[in-house]
């Protein structure tokens, strides 16, 4: 691809002015429409040092309102952020529907910066490629609009500039060693980058190449870019709010039928559940005791390890959600753990990728996090009730599968626990909510409405569990009818898991 690029494209200042003087009031306008329209845009620059990235991102955000965008400097990796998956450090700073975020460097400094040092591994090298694939597929599939640039000058311009940086105390310090080692084996770096693009050159997000000799012609050929970019996007956006509305479709539902004489043949994971399993009170009275203490002194290792934990917890209303979860921090240091509830996303959620909010709290190294209901609702109430498309909710399984396998090959221990019950007993705790004024609190009516569609809920949660219990990130069903005995199996299974990893870890 690089080796295709005219370098000495160049651009007089009398065209450079007459050409940005239409450009940038069409740029300033556009990003009005998109806050209009809801539109969420990244832009990134990547390339080589001394190209000119900094002056790129000054023109590009010159007319720009600065109350609709944020500028990222991507630089090595905190402390935090090694401790953290990769893309952590990313998806929190991913804008909401109508902002603009830019990215001077990006998740691509693990496949360039970070190779040519050596830091990144070959193993790591493929698998950076996959994710770097995956989170700009789920960010353009939500309606992101993603624009890459690249810039690129030849050796002899790179190291003429920085010969010109380091000549000025004012600007030497912006010069370091590594830039000087790049230009010095330009080509192996060069080669890294050509890789980079041809591997991440995507129909949904494709490469720019800004010729960076002449800085007017490569900031007028950005300008011209982004402006196209954004036009295209708020076409289309137009073009889909139009064909929704000349299309009248009733709310989205299940289809439940099953083929066949009415004769129920799809496969089904619920209902082979051994609901009769029971446990007296007194047994797990010494089995909680015993499991407890084992878990605390686990916690300890987990942090000395630095080994992270999530646990999510799904099921049917009244299932012992909140029961398994208070004897499981009933053992854990306060200070090593968080529990999230999830509810209804609120209005910045909304205003951003469904995954956003479950990232922002995925635990840091040695920490575990436990989520009551979990990104989950994704395919189950947020399906059910049509609160996302039937596209939406399809492609779903394939992006929680993903997410859960970056959390995995980081190093974390992924659990999810479906806590099951059958209906009748689900009734009679309803019930018992409702006649005890301590618990009244914890029933509601959408409670009871959701309980009418138990069998559309029972329908969903079979395709879930089959679609993604992994080998790195299970599911555990957790046969709930029995208070005492799903406590217990809960804890079994996270002691066990822990175990298992750090008898992994010691070995490494």
């Amino acid at each position: 691809m690089l080796e295709k690029v005219d370098l000495n494209r160049k651009m007089g200042k009398k065209e450079y002015k007459t050409l940005m003087d239409d450009l940038q009031p069409k740029l300033s306008y556009l990003q009005r429409a998109c806050k209009e329209a809801k539109i969420p845009v990244i832009v990134i620059f990547e390339g080589l040092g001394a190209a000119g990235k900094g002056t790129l991102i000054n023109h590009l955000i010159e007319p720009l309102d600065p109350r609709g965008f944020q500028v990222y400097t991507t630089a090595v990796e905190t402390k935090e952020e090694r401790m953290k998956p990769f893309l952590w450090r990313f998806w929190t700073k991913i804008p909401s529907k109508g902002r603009i975020a830019v990215f001077d460097r990006s998740w691509y400094r693990r496949v360039l910066v970070d190779r040519f040092d050596g830091v990144t591994s070959k193993e790591q090298l493929d698998y950076a490629f996959e994710e770097i694939a995956s989170f700009e597929k789920q960010l353009t599939d939500d309606g992101m609009v993603l624009i890459k640039f690249f810039a690129h000058i030849s050796q002899k311009e790179q190291k003429k500039r920085l010969e010109h940086l380091c000549s000025d105390k004012k600007t030497a310090w912006r010069v370091t060693k590594d830039d000087l080692k790049r230009n010095k084996e330009y080509d192996r770096y060069l080669t890294m980058n050509e890789e980079m693009l041809e591997r991440t050159d995507f129909e949904y997000a494709p490469w720019n190449i800004l010729e960076c000799t002449d800085r007017e012609y490569a900031s007028a050929k950005m300008t011209e870019i982004v402006v196209s970019v954004l036009e295209q996007a708020l076409a289309h956006h137009k073009a889909e709010k139009v064909k929704k509305q000349e299309i009248s479709v009733e709310p989205e539902t299940q289809n439940d039928a099953q083929p066949g004489n009415g004769i129920n043949l799809a496969t089904s994971v619920l209902a082979g559940v051994d609901l009769s399993k029971t446990l007296e009170k007194e047994e797990y009275k010494k089995k909680l005791a015993h499991l407890q203490k084992r878990l605390g002194e686990l916690h300890n290792e987990l942090y000395k390890y630095r080994v992270p934990v999530v646990l999510a917890f799904e099921g049917w209303d009244a299932g012992g959600k909140g029961g398994a979860i208070k004897r499981l921090t009933q053992a854990l240091d306060p200070r090593g753990y968080a529990v999230h509830p999830v509810a209804s996303p609120t209005e910045e959620e909304k205003a951003h990728h469904y995954l956003w909010r479950f990232w922002r709290n995925f635990p840091k190294d040695g920490h575990i996090s436990i989520f009551d209901r979990s990104w989950y609702g994704r395919v189950m109430v947020e399906r059910i009730e049509g609160f996302c498309s039937t596209e939406e909710w399809k492609r779903a399984y394939h992006e929680i599968n993903e997410m859960e396998e970056q959390l995995a090959l980081h190093g974390c221990i992924v659990i999810k626990f479906w806590m099951h019950i059958d209906k009748d007993e689900q009734e009679r705790r309803f019930q018992e909510r409702q006649e005890n004024p301590a618990k009244q609190w914890k029933i509601t009516e959408e409670d009871w409405r959701n309980r009418a569609k138990w069998d559309q809920y029972e329908t969903a949660v079979d395709e879930m569990l089959l679609r993604t219990s992994t080998t790195y990130a299970p599911w555990v069903i957790v046969e709930a009818n029995s208070k005492y005995y799903a406590r217990v199996k809960v804890l079994e299974t996270v002691i066990n898991a822990i175990e298992a990893k750090l008898n992994d870890v010691k070995k490494k």
